[in-house]
Parts: C-alpha cells; structure tokens; sequence
C-alpha cells in the first residue's frame, strides 16, 4: 500500500536523503519516495505504517514536519 504525505522545511537534496533514509529504517516501511518541490512523500508497505513512527523519524531527519496528505 502507498500512503501519501507532505513534508515541510526541506530546502535541498541533502534533506531528501535525510527524510528518505530515517523514514526507510521504520518498521514494516518497504520504500520511500520524497520529492522535494511540494514536498511529498509516498511511504510504501505492506500494511499501515503508525503515523506516530513516521513523524518521529522526518523528526530526527530534521528541522522537518510531516502531515497526512
């Protein structure tokens, strides 16, 4: 399944990668998708990701926050 959401705060490729890889390491996450320009993110897996571990991990990303798109 792909769940949609909008990232806010990067400004670089640099925070694509930070995003793409904290985002990659949740449990149960299969693939991460960022685009920087509208900043969306599309988190692929198996089944419902917490919304909870995914914000904590564009968290330690950075300087960033995530909604649900």
């Amino acid at each position: 399944m792909d769940t949609k959401y909008i990232v806010t705060g990067m400004t670089c490729g640099h925070c694509v990668n930070a995003v793409t890889e904290e985002v990659g390491e949740v449990d149960g996450v299969d693939g991460v998708n960022v685009t920087l320009e509208g900043g969306e993110m599309v988190v692929t897996s198996a089944s419902a990701v917490d919304f909870g571990a995914i914000e904590e991990a564009v968290k330690e990303a950075g300087d960033y926050t995530v909604a649900a798109a």
